[in-house]
């Protein structure tokens, strides 16, 4: 059937390892609060439920475990009504404050939770991201010497921008020297030293570490290549800053991107601004920090660091999608949308942020509003690929097909010479294309996809299935389906398309195994349970074949496959195919013969 649609992370890790997410709150506080799981999870904070203060401590639990940030809020405000020097309800609250955004209340439940003696990673953050947003780099420097600490590296990091910020500079330089000894931190003691010349006006010395001059080459970020153009141009040296753009970013690929490359192209001299002050510097901490530990910490520590990071430097989208995208890891959708929202349309990056504004109000369960975003952002950007694609996905998704159709369509037109990646699209509109029945087209478009990227496991499977189901070329759809099997052997839904390939080719003995390999791995899926059944009906076991179908209906089949489901066990599958005019089944022994 169709596919339904030691490095130097380890080392900031062992920081990470002392950061404590809420959802490991003492279980002794959270026995004695004797509210049931109902109680905690069903009500709603301020609702009219009478839970104790101890209660609402166990909701607030449960909420963070969920990483449900907008209830843990309030189910912490509510405990903290009664117990407001808690140092564990006020740690809970300061990471629930921050996943909602709220850097302010999380910085003044941050100093509460000083106040009780808590020395926290999640409140030293939330403390140096206040300090810093009120450049107030005093503050940092007592709090650290106080005993706060995010961690050692980042403690480092931020002294060094905080001396700097306070015209130390020769000591900003001396630490960024000593963590760029240290092994395995080289680059973030490298990188922040580059940054910190540029900011002051030192570009030779800032180009010098990161071309690889000073100490040897390392490895950029997108955004540390930015930095890297805006350097060569304040040195003058803007056709150098075109060609290493030209050499890692493809153009049409990144919008951002190509603005710079056009500014540069056209001579214009580019200001430093990655990093203007010692705030935004320790902006760039805490976003180094959160690309360093994505996808190896868990998400709720990445996303304190990268909310710190979008707090200090609103600006900085790509902190800001990070965001997005870590609350929808999460399942926190709402969040999600409400973070995508806040890249303006003037940014090179709005569609972005709008095509995952739109997707998360798709799994938010809007589909209505998901649309409405796509097609304003047609309306405002639909010269942009990814835009088109986009509209056409959230078209197709909601079944209107003429629609999908229609987007796709002008997505072609704008890849006058398709390249191998753009096979995707030409299978899409394939796709599409098969659901209105246009079954010419459809294969017009996978056989044009194949010729661009012939061994696509996904490619291969809808067009072998698609022929098979039409009962056309199954010699050939056969052959799509097992080279689709070689390079994905435990695929549910490939298993399926090679077992139903079989069954219309009347060999049904060989039909059995990969179908029921493929109802082991996709259990509850009604075309699968439909086609087991069939199978079983045409090798005699009629029986099974029976349960099989009730199976299947209790899956929530389509209206069109429901009624197919109760014909076949009212008269049998023979007299419903022979009701439909379509061939018989062969006799079993025949079906076993057969080459």
């Amino acid at each position: 059937m169709p596919f339904p649609k030691p490095t130097i992370a380890h080392m900031l890790l062992a920081s990470a390892l002392t950061f404590l997410p809420v959802m490991f709150l003492p279980v002794a506080a959270l026995a004695e609060t004797g509210a049931s799981g109902t109680e905690a999870g069903g009500a709603e904070a301020g609702s009219e439920a009478p839970l104790s203060e101890a209660g609402a401590y166990l909701a607030a639990a449960v909420a963070s475990s969920q990483s449900d940030y907008a209830a843990a809020v309030q189910w912490y405000d509510r405990a903290l009504g009664g117990d407001p020097s808690n140092p564990a309800l006020l740690e809970g609250a300061v990471m629930a404050h921050i996943g909602t955004g709220d850097m302010e209340g999380a910085a003044k439940l941050a100093r509460a939770l000083q106040a009780a003696g808590g020395k926290t990673q999640t409140g030293t953050v939330a403390l140096i991201a206040d300090d810093a947003k009120r450049d107030d780099y005093a503050a940092i420097l007592k709090e650290q010497a106080a005993g706060g600490s995010a961690g050692k590296v980042l403690d480092d990091l931020v002294k060094a921008w905080a001396k700097l910020g306070l015209g130390r500079m020769s000591e900003a330089t001396e630490a960024f020297d000593k963590m760029a000894k240290t092994k395995g931190l080289e680059t973030f003691g490298l990188y922040h030293k580059a940054l910190a010349l540029a900011s002051a006006g030192d570009y030779e010395g800032a180009e010098n570490i990161l071309s690889g001059k000073a100490a040897g080459g390392f490895l950029l970020s997108r955004r540390g290549m930015i930095a890297t153009a805006e350097i060569l141009s304040q040195l003058e040296r803007n056709p150098e800053a075109v060609a290493m753009l030209d050499r890692n970013f493809p153009v049409g690929n990144d919008l951002e991107i190509d603005a710079l490359r056009h500014r540069l192209t056209a001579g214009e001299p580019v200001p430093f601004t990655i990093v203007r002050n010692a705030t935004d510097g320790i902006a760039e901490v805490f976003f180094s920090m959160a690309n360093a530990v994505r996808g190896e910490a868990d998400p709720a520590y990445t996303l304190l660091h990268a909310r710190a990071a979008a707090y200090l430097r609103p600006d900085n989208t790509e902190a800001v999608l990070l965001v997005a995208g870590l609350l929808e890891q999460q399942g926190q959708h709402d969040l999600a949308t409400q973070a995508y929202a806040q890249v303006p349309p003037t940014d090179a990056n709005f569609h972005i942020a709008e095509i995952g504004r739109s997707n998360a109000s798709f799994a938010a369960g809007r589909p209505e509003a998901a649309i409405e975003i796509l097609q304003g952002l047609a309306r405002a950007h639909g010269d942009i690929l990814a835009v088109q694609v986009a509209l056409a996905d959230g078209m197709r998704r909601q079944q209107r097909y003429d629609e999908s159709l229609k987007a796709y369509d002008a997505a072609i037109k704008m890849v006058p010479t398709p390249a191998p990646n753009h096979w995707v699209l030409f299978y899409s509109r394939g796709v599409v294309a098969d659901q209105l029945k246009q079954y010419d087209a459809a294969e017009a478009d996978f056989r044009r996809a194949m010729a661009l990227s012939p061994d696509e496991p996904e490619l291969l499977n809808y067009l072998g299935y698609s022929l098979v189901d039409q009962g056309r070329k199954l010699d050939e759809a056969l052959g799509m389906i097992k080279r689709a099997v070689i390079m994905r052997p435990d695929s549910g839904p490939i298993l399926d398309s090679l077992g139903w390939a079989y069954y219309r080719l009347g060999r049904y003995t060989d039909a059995l195994l990969p179908i029921e390999q493929a109802s082991l791995r996709m259990a509850v899926d009604a075309t699968v349970t439909d086609h087991l059944g069939d199978v079983y009906w045409a090798v005699g076991r009629k029986r099974e074949a029976e349960y099989q179908w009730h199976r299947a209906l209790s899956y929530g089949p389509d209206d069109k496959l429901a009624a197919r489901l109760r014909l076949k066990l009212e008269k049998g599958l023979d007299a419903v195919l022979a009701a439909e005019g379509a061939a018989p089944l062969k006799p079993v022994e025949a079906a076993a013969a057969a080459p």
